[in-house]
């Protein structure tokens, strides 16, 4: 019903046959909705319990999902143990990716590369290899830190080499060299959460949430080289196309900010109504998305304005987190 109805929409606005849909994950109905840019909702598909992060294909087709199976990371139990596979143009699960004994998947990236998943583990902590292709867990490797939770993969020319991965509950970054598994830690800010490198792979901005800091990571040198000041509660961040903005939701302020990566400098600050939890930078950059879980709000702001345009509401307790931008039929 609901993809006939967007269809209809669709073709009676005169609009071509691919098309700009919201994809939010929503922690509290287990589920991954789809949204018009309006904030209609259009279809919603059962995914695992508290879904925590997903990832993307490079072909935009599948949304790959991490069954945390908790609402969040403070809370004790042992949790989900899957990945699904979200077909985006058939709108349903089509895999269930089993990570054995490695409960509470959380943060997850894809290597472009290979298509390998980078997903972490809470219980116990650990970095999980994922082939979404085979649909199998093929490799893990012990992190050496506490409260594992994002990660990033590192650059390679012939795929990743090094994993990422925030350890919120002691203050530091494994770097993990994924031929032979040794580990180094990198001490960051206080509760390092959400990553993402520049385009060079040179360096990794890192979001440090009770320390309101970001740590620039040499990639190379394995070290902190430098350290932005930003608003209280910096938790996830984003990278616009052209590199020259980092965008990051710090959740305690209330706050989406914009940092220009040459100098350093916050340059922009836009106040929301709720504690902002996610954020992401759509692939043409004209958008940045955030979500308020504890509200239920998604965020849609204008990268170029540097404005709020638009703000829309799930169904109460849905708790919205992460929300991408796709282009689909």
């Amino acid at each position: 019903m609901f993809r006939l109805f967007l269809l209809g929409a669709f073709m009676a606005a005169g609009l071509a046959a691919e098309q700009q849909v919201l994809l939010v994950l929503l922690k509290g109905a287990n589920a991954l909705g789809f949204y018009t840019l309006e904030g209609k909702l259009v279809e919603k598909v059962e995914v695992g319990a508290h879904p925590h992060e997903m990832a993307l294909s490079t072909d935009g087709r599948y949304a790959y999902i991490t069954d945390n199976g908790m609402m969040r990371i403070e809370q004790k139990g042992k949790g989900g143990n899957s990945v699904s596979v979200v077909d985006l143009h058939a709108r349903k699960r089509i895999a269930k990716i089993s990570t054995d004994q490695f409960y509470r998947p959380h943060g997850i990236s894809l290597d472009p590369v290979t298509g390998v998943l980078a997903v972490t583990a809470e219980n116990p902590d650990r970095l999980l290899l994922v082939d979404p292709e085979r649909k199998k867990l093929i490799r893990n490797f012990e992190t050496k830190g506490k409260v594992t939770h994002m990660v990033s993969f590192g650059p390679g020319k012939s795929g990743a080499e090094w994993a990422f991965v925030s350890n919120s509950g002691e203050n530091t970054v494994s770097a993990i060299q994924l031929t032979t598994g040794m580990v180094k830690k990198i001490p960051t800010g206080e509760r390092p959460e959400g990553s993402v490198l520049n385009f060079d792979g040179t360096i990794l901005f890192v979001t440090n949430r009770e320390s309101h800091t970001i740590s620039l990571i040499d990639t190379e040198r394995h070290a902190v080289i430098n350290e932005i000041k930003t608003s209280k509660g910096p938790v996830r961040i984003d990278l616009t196309p052209d590199g020259r903005t980092l965008v990051y939701a710090a959740m305690h302020d209330r706050v989406i900010e914009f940092i220009d990566t040459s100098t350093r400098q916050v340059v922009a600050k836009i106040p929301v109504h709720g504690q902002p939890i996610s954020c992401t930078v759509s692939s043409d950059g004209k958008y940045a998305f955030a979500s308020a879980e504890e509200e239920d709000t998604v965020y849609v702001i204008s990268v170029p304005d540097r404005k709020l345009i638009r703000e829309f509401k799930t169904e109460k307790g849905w708790g919205p987190d992460p929300v991408m931008l796709a282009t689909l039929p």
